[in-house]
């Protein structure tokens, strides 16, 4: 792993928050230049701690969209199906979050789509057309307490000496 020094650190931190805030407000606050806020942002992107640059949409102003969460068991667990079930599941555009877990289930997926009729139609497609889909459960969404993608990183910081 990069080493990533408390610059890195608060550089990211403002990003998750704000991904739309000017290098130059991000330097202000960290006591950096802008040019060397946009080369540590490149690096970090080049580097991988920076994957996608997205905005985080409000589903009920846009039809009051319908938020499931899926557990799903494979028949067979050899890693070929494993990976086709991936595949079919990253390419959706319906399935907003995808996790591969441990447990009862083998997969966790957020599905956001407009209506039941909708989702009836995404099930017939992803899972009672794969022999492989053992069964899945879907769980509906009744209120969105908390959406986002923020990850803390505290974890990251040295300890203060005393």
């Amino acid at each position: 792993m990069t080493e990533l020094d408390s610059f890195d650190i608060s550089i990211l931190n403002l990003l998750q928050a704000d991904n739309f805030t000017p290098q130059r407000d991000i330097g202000d606050k960290i006591g950096l230049s802008a040019a060397a806020v946009q080369r540590r942002v490149k690096r970090l992107t080049d580097t991988g701690f920076i994957i996608s640059n997205t905005s985080v949409l409000n589903s009920q102003k846009l039809g009051n969209l319908i938020t499931i969460c899926v557990t799903v068991a494979m028949e067979n667990e050899k890693i070929e199906s494993i990976d086709e079930a991936k595949s079919l599941f990253k390419s959706c555009p319906e399935v907003q979050q995808c996790y591969y877990v441990t447990g009862d289930t083998d997969f966790i997926l957020i599905v956001v789509v407009p209506s039941m009729h909708y989702y009836e139609q995404l099930c017939r497609r992803l899972f009672f057309a794969n022999p492989n889909i053992k069964r899945f459960r879907s769980f509906i969404a009744t209120d969105l307490i908390k959406i986002g993608s923020t990850i803390t990183l505290d974890h990251l910081r040295a300890p203060r000496s005393k």
